[in-house]
């Protein structure tokens, strides 16, 4: 398949170009190379994907209109991927218009693409944010998530919105996938894993928020596009079952669908840290604050709807996941 990859300059862009490439499909990349952290990263992410014939990169942002309508009429892609986005709670605090013109004009560019070139499957970022308020673990996509606790998430609750009016309105297959902390090799550098590796091996003091009560579901990045491109793989459908007088968020009669991919197994911050202290050998300094505005003390995948589509379920323990992004983070840095 002729498949658009959007983000693939990114830390899961480049991950889910690799792996299509490599089962023989041909991708179309597309990244604005923002500045939003190191760009340098990002080059060096691509340079590990145009050796191979079948990917194509153009610098292009999704928020341009004009661009993105050319590239889908000229290409007509089988299936999109769309994984570019503002990313980052803490940043849309500071910076709430760069979510806007990426999360919502960037995505509604996206729909409007399948929409008129006849794409056979969309398949887009969603987020562990939007469950934002909910108390109730594990989190399901059966229960209601209209309680956001930072614009990042309400743009994320937004474009599941969008998704399901596309797929009512024109039979648009879409899939809305909920990450739950992704991490791994070629990881973004305002994680924290890649935050705390880098200022323990610096010698320096690490912020541990909450003062270390946080839960989060960390997931490995093979598993994240394991699940992504199984989910690219079965194509979303009407629900006959659904029904209008109980309706659940996850389901429709339009073929729409919405999948969590986290690890089932949600992991103290303290555990995630002390993870990381065995894999460098050194012990972290730590600097307890209070949680930030905009977090949430704990994240907890219910993955049983996943599992139940795709007969996938994702399984990197954290000890090993953080052994293989020490691994990197010392090869690509030389430390």
């Amino acid at each position: 398949m002729k498949i658009l990859v959007t983000g693939a300059a990114g830390f899961i862009g480049m991950h889910a170009s690799l792996s299509l490439l490599a089962r023989g499909d041909e991708v179309v990349g597309i990244d604005n190379l923002n500045d939003y952290y190191d760009p340098q990263l990002k080059l060096d992410r691509l340079a590990a994907l145009t050796p191979h014939e079948r990917f194509r990169f153009v610098k292009l942002d999704v928020a341009d209109r004009a661009g993105i309508e050319r590239l889908f009429a000229e290409e007509q892609f089988d299936r999109v991927i769309h994984l570019a986005a503002q990313a980052g709670v803490r940043y849309s605090l500071i910076n709430p218009h760069a979510y806007a013109e990426s999360n919502l004009v960037g995505f509604l560019n996206i729909l409007e693409g399948c929409r008129h070139n006849k794409v056979g499957h969309l398949v887009y970022a969603s987020s562990s944010s939007v469950y934002g308020g909910n108390a109730r673990m594990p989190f399901s996509e059966h229960d209601s998530v209209d309680h956001p606790v930072s614009l990042y998430a309400a743009t994320k609750k937004a474009n599941e919105l969008m998704a399901h009016t596309y797929s009512h309105l024109y039979g648009l297959p879409t899939t809305g996938l909920r990450f739950f902390t992704v991490y791994g090799p070629w990881g973004r550098p305002d994680m924290a894993l890649f935050l705390f590796v880098k200022a323990v091996l610096e010698g320096r003091s690490i912020d541990v928020f909450n003062h270390g009560k946080m839960r989060r579901d960390f997931t490995y990045i093979d598993d994240i596009v394991e699940g992504v491109i199984r989910t690219l793989d079965h194509v979303a459908t009407p629900d006959d079952a659904f029904d209008a007088q109980n309706p659940d968020p996850a389901r429709s009669t339009a073929p729409f669908r919405v999948f969590n991919i986290g690890n089932n197994d949600p992991v103290e911050l303290m555990e995630f840290i002390a993870a990381i202290e065995k894999s460098l050998g050194v012990e972290a300094k730590k600097n307890f604050l209070p949680i930030q505005d905009g977090d949430v003390p704990a994240t907890f995948a219910d993955t049983s709807e996943l599992n139940a589509w795709t007969g996938f379920a994702p399984a990197t323990s954290v000890q090993d996941g953080v052994g293989r992004f020490v691994a990197w983070y010392r090869d690509y840095y030389k430390v």
